[in-house]
């Protein structure tokens, strides 16, 4: 197969953390630690729609009072059949909440496609009732909740809904086990006729179709969205469930300030974005060129990543204070390369100090009222026997992910991915990303023509660049409209995300 054809066939799915999606972080070692100062824990159990980023799970967690730990359990792309299968449902009652939302629908419903997650009704209907046997066997009291509706408006300016069938088995199954029932198909679907198209459209995140054109996603949330729906479900939950009544709020809650930046940033207001990190960000061998290429004019995107600096040196010589100065709306951080070498100057154990140095960046971007985005290290493009060899760099993306999921930041998953395009191409085509005559490079490499596989050039800027872009507006939703689309047939490499499966 040619280098173009391959190229242009490259459309690989990678498995993120829970964090990846900006959800609740899950703790491995002690999943049942609750909240200080919560007295009730509330699991949220099903798909994209009640994710945080593109659901309506941060506007219910949102909507309680401080007593209540909220735990957002959900997955872009699960069905009831998907998961159990990713182990989910296992890390759901590890948890062990006083109680479960549980909302499926979306992704069983079958269809053309016949996807792996897709199953009859009946199937559907036998899972939830599955879980509803399964939870109360852990003293967990499951709560139904019958699907989102999607936005999907006819001539008449009425919502018509593909999910009905879904929420009457959902109903049906409430009613059949005696399980507290929340149906926001109904209540959903007449707040949306109420409210019309134009007005439900501004509740909804953006996609790109087949061109790169941004249209509506009549499935997934905005900020506004998550809070309209979010609200609704929790003060039907405490009409459902009387003793939960008390948790939450009495007035709706409001915005925060992140929430009312995104719905700036989704209306294409003008804004800035800062990228930092090392070598392999830098405009001069790094994907950060590439990736400022993609924006719409609206954005300013200012590059202040710096060769040779680990997230030690990168602080310790004042580069991070220079690049909060800059006043940036979003933050991309990425390092990693130079913080696993031996210089005592720049070296920062993965799990160590390379991670609490993360964590102070993350803290004072928000200090400052902007958003961090972390960013796992690009892939080195070295092969042996025709495998990518393994260097190192895994503990720091790990550690990464790890934090992510710790401080519920946003990641892309950037050596993932690159990972997985590169370990689809021969060394020969990876070798046409390569620079030549990098400082970093010359400064420490004897063998001066030895190939730099490290920094890029400036098709390997492009297309890197362009794989962070695809990768952030599937996780930042609200970018989404500020990155200019490229159609189908371009080379592309996903992380999961919450949008997945819509």
């Amino acid at each position: 197969m040619s280098w173009h054809r391959l190229s242009l066939s490259v459309a690989l799915l990678v498995a993120s953390t829970m964090g990846a999606s900006g959800q609740n972080a899950y703790s491995v070692n002690n999943p049942a630690q609750r909240k200080a100062g919560t007295s009730v824990r509330v699991d949220l159990i099903g798909d994209s729609t009640q994710t945080d980023n593109a659901g309506y799970g941060r506007g219910f967690c949102a909507n309680l009072t401080p007593q209540i730990d909220c735990m957002n359990m959900a997955k872009g792309g699960a069905s009831t059949k998907t998961y159990r299968e990713l182990g989910l449902w296992d890390r759901a009652l590890a948890t062990k909440p006083d109680y479960m939302l549980i909302q499926f629908g979306h992704n069983d419903m079958e269809s053309a496609e016949h996807n792996d997650r897709q199953v009859p009704i009946s199937v559907y209907e036998q899972n939830l009732r599955n879980f509803v046997t399964e939870a109360r066997s852990h003293g967990i009291k499951p709560v139904l909740v019958t699907p989102l509706t999607r936005r999907y408006f006819q001539t008449d300016g009425k919502i018509h809904s593909d999910l009905l069938g879904h929420a009457a088995v959902m109903k049906r199954v409430a009613a059949d086990m005696h399980v507290p029932v929340i149906d926001l198909q109904s209540e959903s679907i007449a707040y949306l006729d109420g409210i019309g198209e134009a007005a439900g459209n501004k509740l909804g995140i953006t996609k790109k179709d087949g061109q790169g054109k941004t249209i509506p996603d009549k499935t997934h949330l905005n900020w506004q969205g998550s809070y309209v729906f979010g609200r609704m479900v929790a003060v039907d939950l405490g009409n459902a469930v009387l003793a939960l009544k008390k948790f939450v709020l009495p007035q709706a809650a409001t915005l925060p300030t992140e929430g009312q930046l995104a719905m700036r940033v989704l209306q294409q207001e003008p804004f800035k974005i800062v990228l930092t990190g090392d070598s392999t960000v830098a405009t001069e061998g790094g994907w950060g060129p590439g990736f400022c290429a993609t924006l719409t004019p609206n954005v300013s995107c200012v590059d202040v990543a710096m060769n040779g600096r680990s997230t030690t040196s990168y602080l310790d010589e004042g580069l991070w204070q220079k690049a909060l100065d800059e006043k940036g709306n979003y933050y991309f951080i990425q390092f990693g390369h130079n913080d696993q070498k031996p210089d005592p100057k720049r070296h920062a154990d993965a799990n160590g100090l390379y991670a609490e140095n993360l964590k102070r960046f993350i803290h004072d971007v928000r200090a400052q009222g902007g958003v961090p985005i972390l960013v796992t290290p690009l892939s080195r493009r070295n092969y042996k026997d025709g495998v990518l060899v393994k260097d190192g760099l895994e503990e720091y993306a790990a550690s990464v992910r790890k934090v992510a999921a710790e401080e519920k930041v946003s990641v892309v998953d950037l050596f993932s991915v690159s990972q997985k395009y590169l370990s689809g191409i021969t060394q020969e085509q990876a070798d046409s990303f390569d620079m030549s005559g990098h400082p970093d490079e010359k400064a420490e490499n004897v063998n001066a023509a030895k190939p730099d596989r490290t920094h890029l050039n400036d098709r390997g800027k492009a297309l890197f660049g362009r794989m962070v872009a695809d990768n952030v507006i599937r996780i930042q939703v609200e970018l989404g409209p500020n990155v200019n689309g490229v159609p189908d047939s371009a080379p592309t490499v996903l992380q999961t995300a919450p949008t997945d499966g819509h």
